[in-house]
């Protein structure tokens, strides 16, 4: 178990977790409760970003005729794979960036 905790009194291995675990509300959450852990704050801008991409992509692939439901079955699948790793990662206390959006959260949390 991590040794460090949030400013919500969670350890930040399981605050991090939950960002993830309730995709895009986990992490909406974490961004207003969280004043200190960047470990906390990155994984809830992640996860914030990422799963509000995926649900845009999502919405946009209802309005592809015929491969539009391929398309959505396949995003279902690639999210859930994501939400599944990145809960792992979290939960390992690992600092684990997605492609593109990992570094938007890393250097918008540089700022804080």
């Amino acid at each position: 178990m991590s040794p460090f905790k949030s400013s919500t009194g969670l350890p930040d291995n399981i605050a991090g977790a939950l960002c993830y675990f309730f995709p895009f509300i986990g992490g909406v959450v974490f961004l207003a409760l969280e004043k200190r852990n960047r470990f906390v704050l990155f994984h809830a801008l992640q996860s914030l970003l990422t799963f509000g991409v995926l649900m845009i992509l999502h919405v946009l692939t209802g309005f592809i005729p015929f491969l539009g439901s391929l398309m959505s079955a396949i995003l279902s699948l690639c999210s859930f794979a994501i939400w599944l790793l990145m809960i792992y990662q979290a939960l390992s206390s690992k600092w684990y960036k997605l492609p593109w959006v990992g570094d938007i959260a890393e250097s918008q949390i540089r700022h804080l």
